[in-house]
């Protein structure tokens, strides 16, 4: 591909709720552009978009595709988003690479609560955006009804570029409002506008000239003067009107068909900003935490932002980037600003679906990949070492869903931990730790969906087989009140004995305060201070494994408060042993409780499933907080105990037939009530007497 300057640059990227067609419509604009000589289909597996073996097999996309077009001396960089909810950290990856956004909307189904979601995601980085109204071949195609939902929920200037020519099975085509020009179906060039949509164009146009006359007030003096606006001033009121905000375009298609692609590349090339015309980037530099204003100038100091990274089973790791400074050249070195070291650059890659090209350089605004970088990450700042920033990487949600990890063979076990790491390099909204409490290794990404793809991906590109289970709750131990017990360590068999004998009373603490140890009650030298630290050491070794229900032990004060010693059994390991045990017996006296888990949940629905989700969240022992409406969805509140949210992803799709979303992080501790306590003990012996 030829070298494009920055002006005949466009950054696009497709959003829209999983279904709405983006991928078609990326294929049916490749096919117009000259990349492909036929069409292909998401059903058949050969769209450039969806490329990868588990897309093909589910026929959804799960990555973020980009799509190179050249078209009418303009390079379309098209990114190809996946609409399904658990795939948000690659649509997010999308977003923060491209200078405008197109929403796609099923012209049968409407506004989705993801429309919602990801007109949100354009909002935080006030990013232009159009609306593509698609699948207008459908049976009960309605672009009024859509139209109408979007202007009822979304508090922006929705203004209709085109009619369509027929309607439903007959649609073949669109008539542009702006050039008054009509695109039919495959023929790749403007035809005359249709007699018989003149009268309804004249009404729809007045309405969009208006938009795009108050973008200037010299163009609206002579617009309010009844003259007529010439089409530089239309392209030019337009272009500003997008580029601020004010407008959000709509246009209608029906990709499968290959109608409206075209009259939408041209409408991007013309009437979409290049990533010279956005708005300075703020960045930070290293060790400050002050803001500096970077413009996209391409004599400016190199800055470049990696957005996506893939474990590419040929060509290693693949960075994918996007110039926000400068120009970025192969074959040089960079100073990666994040890890503070040095990367050296190969070749400078522009990927086209699984199609890989070589280019020398890459403008200011364009968007490619490179291959074998040592340390570079998502989210890492490329750039020069004596002008050194650091770019505002995507703001990715917390997991939502989690499974426990376990190795199939030995050989797995020892791979395992190199495979996770890599995985979440990959993907940010995956994330892996050891949960001490529980023993196990948990992975947690988006849904149930986004880990079962990850681990197909740990054997299929990492060689490492694991099976996955529920994971177990990291519930805690603490007491409910005050006690005080003693414990003497006796032990002769010949030659050395060991003795030791320590009182001890344990006290609650406030939630979070942890473990305390206090050895100044103890008068007299009852006990010599070089054992306190032993009798420490053996209560940390209980501290770890509750002896309630063997889950670790938090917010308690111990204090011994006397004992006794022998002048020649009495040892570190016996003090040890007295300790632990001391800490058991007064820690059982001492009304012990479980704590669990409390996760805060913030659900949104369409109004028709509130009361299906109240019912839901009450038979999970949740706590409602509040009920609010945004944007024509309800919002319902509440604190729930992660037991009860472990498959919560998987049974709100369902409730709601997929229309519903959910956010989760957490909260706190709290103690778990006496009943629910009893069956956690229970199950836990159960497993033990399994074991045995």
């Amino acid at each position: 591909m030829k070298y494009y300057p920055t002006e005949k640059i466009r950054n696009v990227v497709l959003i829209g709720h999983s279904g709405s067609g983006k991928t078609s419509l990326t294929e049916a604009m490749a096919y117009n552009s000259g990349v492909t000589t036929r069409m292909g289909k998401v059903e058949d597996g050969n769209t450039i978009s969806d490329f990868d073996s588990e897309e093909v097999r589910r026929q959804i996309s799960i990555y973020t595709t980009l799509v190179p077009l050249e078209w009418s001396e303009y390079k379309v960089n098209i990114l190809d988003t996946p609409g399904y909810p658990d795939f948000v950290g690659e649509t997010k990856g999308g977003i923060r690479a491209a200078d405008a956004g197109i929403i796609l909307v099923d012209a049968v189904s409407g506004v989705e609560v993801g429309t919602e979601l990801t007109w949100n995601y354009f909002d935080e980085r006030n990013l232009p955006r159009a609306v593509v109204i698609q699948k207008m071949n459908r049976d009960n195609a309605n672009y009024e009804r859509v139209l109408t939902e979007l202007k009822e929920i979304f508090d922006v200037r929705f203004v209709l570029t085109q009619l369509p020519i027929g309607r439903q099975e007959d649609f073949k085509g669109v008539a542009d409002l702006i050039t008054m020009k009509a695109y039919m179906g495959d023929d790749k060039g403007p035809t005359d506008f249709p007699a018989d949509l003149k009268d309804q164009a004249e009404e729809l146009r007045v309405e969009l000239i208006d938009a795009i006359a108050e973008q200037n007030d010299d163009i609206l003096m002579k617009y309010l003067e009844g003259e007529d606006l010439t089409p530089e001033e239309i392209t030019a009121g337009l272009q500003a009107g997008i580029g601020n905000g004010e407008i959000v375009p709509v246009f209608l298609t029906a990709a499968t068909r290959n109608v409206g692609a075209v009259a939408l590349m041209e409408a991007i090339s013309s009437y979409f900003p290049h990533p010279g015309e956005m708005p300075a980037e703020i960045a930070t530099c290293p060790g400050s935490e002050e803001e500096v204003e970077l413009p996209p100038k391409a004599d400016g100091p190199l800055a470049a932002l990696v957005f996506k990274t893939v474990a590419d089973p040929y060509v290693g790791k693949l960075n994918y980037l996007r110039v926000v400074s400068g120009e970025f050249h192969a074959d040089t070195r960079v100073w990666n600003a994040n890890r503070d070291e040095e990367e050296r650059v190969g070749p400078v890659l522009v990927t086209r679906g699984k199609e890989q090209s070589h280019v020398e350089k890459l403008a200011l605004g364009d968007i490619g990949a490179v291959a074998k970088l040592s340390v570079t990450a998502t989210g890492d700042t490329l750039c020069l070492k004596d002008s050194q920033y650091l770019l505002k990487p995507p703001v990715y949600p917390h997991p939502l869903f989690s499974v426990a990890v376990h190795p199939k063979s030995k050989q797995d076990a020892a791979k395992i931990g190199t495979a996770l790491t890599r995985l979440t390099e990959e993907d940010p909204t995956l994330t892996w730790h050891f949960e001490q409490g529980t023993k196990e290794t948990i992975l947690s990404g988006m849904g149930d969906i986004h880990i079962d793809i990850a681990v197909h991906h740990m054997e299929s590109k990492f060689g490492v087989g694991i099976n996955t289970t529920l994971p177990k709750v990291p519930y805690q131990e603490t007491i409910s009140r005050s006690a005080s017990s003693s414990y003497r360590h006796k032990k002769q068999t010949g030659g050395a004995g060991q003795f030791a004998e320590v009182y001890m009373e344990v006290k609650p603490l406030p939630r979070g305060s942890g473990f305390e140890y206090d050895t100044s009650r103890v008068f007299g030298g009852a006990i010599s201070n070089s054992f306190f630290p032993s009798i420490q050491k053996g209560i940390r070794s209980a501290l770890d494994k509750g002896a309630l229900a063997g889950y670790p032990v938090v917010d308690v004060r111990c204090e011994v408060f006397d004992g006794k010693e022998h002048p020649v059994d009495s040892k570190d390991i016996a003090f040890q042993i007295a300790g632990r045990e001391v800490f058991k017996k007064a820690f059982m006296e001492a009304k012990p409780v479980l704590l669990e888990p409390i996760m805060k949940v913030r659900v949104i629905v369409p109004d028709e499933y509130v009361g299906d989700i109240m019912g839901d969240l009450n038979t999970r022992r949740a706590i409602i907080q509040g009920m609010g409406q945004e944007k024509g969805k309800s919002v319902i509140t509440a604190l729930v105990p992660l037991a009860e949210m472990q498959r919560y992803a998987i049974e709100l799709r369902s409730i709601t037939q997929g229309r519903g979303i959910f956010f989760m992080e957490y909260s706190h501790y709290e103690q778990v009530p006496e009943h629910v306590t009893e069956e956690v003990i229970a199950a836990i012996k159960r497993e033990q007497e399994k074991k045995e």
